[in-house]
């Protein structure tokens, strides 16, 4: 166990290391950024430890994750080869079960998602961002991104099909139309504002991304702290009162970022930084994040909810690249790289497996596999670029 060397108020005072870049996603080739080597070299063993211990080329899969959290992985990896320019797990998309289904539809001209997501709304749009990350890097290599862009389409209109008017609009979560939650709607204001940048001719984006954003601000999902609760009384549209999970506090974020790269409506960033400043605040333990379920002494999360926390770090990766000021990323610099260090300190391993608790020591409560590997390699990849660059802290 590798043991903290400072204390986490001097982290959370820490400068950037890495100026603003320009987004991520966008159809130009990608251009290789000054980012920290050494948390990136820290990122890449993490990378090569889930990649040869936890997938299953096989399959296409994870050992131990699912679909949803599979797509995090992914994208995951993807962002890193992204931010070293290197190409080692190049062929992961066109292995995993996502590229499997690529082909299948560049193939027969026939959309398997359906399927393939049971009518499961969230997942379908993290399948969505996978698939434009894994666009991404093909662009970055000069390869057709096209097959990938056809495919997330596919799964787009089948997310887009799920909004009515119940509660005045919204995404429902699944196919049973019972339930309103905000990771479903945030991730459909996400994708729906990142497609009007990849895709500006294509209106119906930003139209939906216009729409979602206007109907999370007047739904009741955020509370009076200014944290996105799990969703809505169905009967009722009123807040459900039910878990506050880490991970919903900066999907809204990266959403709202994307929509005001494209508006440039600076409304949309004091909204999110609202949220992510109440995160922060209360969703916390001495300054590193700490899900409602996370102990370090008994094993309480359950398989999804080790990857919210990463999830967090990537998103708020994301909303700074769209935000593109240097005084809101040096406003987060001190809480990345405090992430990035409890990661490391508390919860990496000596195979550089990553637990599921960053806040503190291991006692047994850490759960580790491929999907809590997955979101504390986000958490490394983030801090490589807006984090301080001090190994030793």
């Amino acid at each position: 166990m590798k043991t903290i060397a400072a204390t986490l108020s001097l982290l959370l005072a820490l400068s950037v290391r890495a100026s603003p870049a320009p987004p991520v996603e966008n159809r130009a080739p990608i251009e290789k950024r000054a980012q920290c080597a050494e948390w990136l070299q820290i990122a890449d063993a993490v990378a090569t430890r889930l990649q040869s211990n936890y997938f299953n080329a096989g399959t296409g899969n994870y050992n131990g994750g699912s679909h949803w959290t599979d797509a995090n992985n992914i994208e995951n990896i993807y962002n890193l080869m992204l931010a070293t320019g290197e190409n080692t797990w190049a062929s992961l998309i066109d292995q995993s079960y996502l590229g499997q289904a690529v082909a299948q539809q560049k193939a027969t001209g026939v959309s398997p998602w359906a399927g393939i997501v049971s009518g499961s709304w969230d997942d379908s749009q993290w399948m969505i961002l996978a698939l434009w990350k894994a666009a991404d890097y093909k662009i970055y290599i000069g390869a057709d991104p096209t097959p990938y862009y056809n495919s997330a389409l596919s799964l787009y209109q089948l997310v887009e099909g799920a909004w009515d008017n119940t509660c005045g609009g919204g995404v429902w979560w699944s196919s049973a139309d019972n339930y309103k939650n905000s990771i479903t709607n945030e991730l459909f204001l996400q994708v729906s504002a990142v497609g009007a940048i990849l895709f500006p001719n294509d209106s119906f984006y930003l139209t939906n991304a216009k729409k979602a954003q206007a109907w999370i601000a007047q739904s009741a999902l955020r509370n009076s702290q200014g944290l996105f609760n799990d969703g809505l009384v169905t009967s009722t549209c009123a807040n459900n009162g039910q878990t506050v999970w880490i991970y919903n506090q900066a999907v809204i974020a990266s959403g709202l970022g994307a929509l005001y790269a494209t508006t440039k409506n600076y409304a949309l960033i004091t909204e999110a930084e609202v949220t992510l400043d109440a995160a922060i605040s209360q969703l916390t333990s001495g300054g590193i994040l700490k899900e409602s379920c996370d102990s370090a002494t008994t094993q309480s999360c359950d398989s999804d909810q080790v990857a919210f926390k990463g999830i967090f770090m990537k998103h708020l990766q994301y909303f700074l690249d769209r935000v593109n000021n240097a005084t809101i990323t040096a406003k987060y610099a001190g809480f990345i790289h405090a992430q990035a260090s409890g990661v490391y300190h508390y919860g990496t391993n000596s195979a550089d497996d990553i637990g599921s608790v960053w806040y503190a020591p291991n006692a047994g409560g850490s759960i580790f596999g491929s999907t809590s590997s997955g979101s504390g390699l986000a958490a490394h990849i983030v801090n490589a670029k807006y984090g301080a660059c001090n190994v030793n802290l």
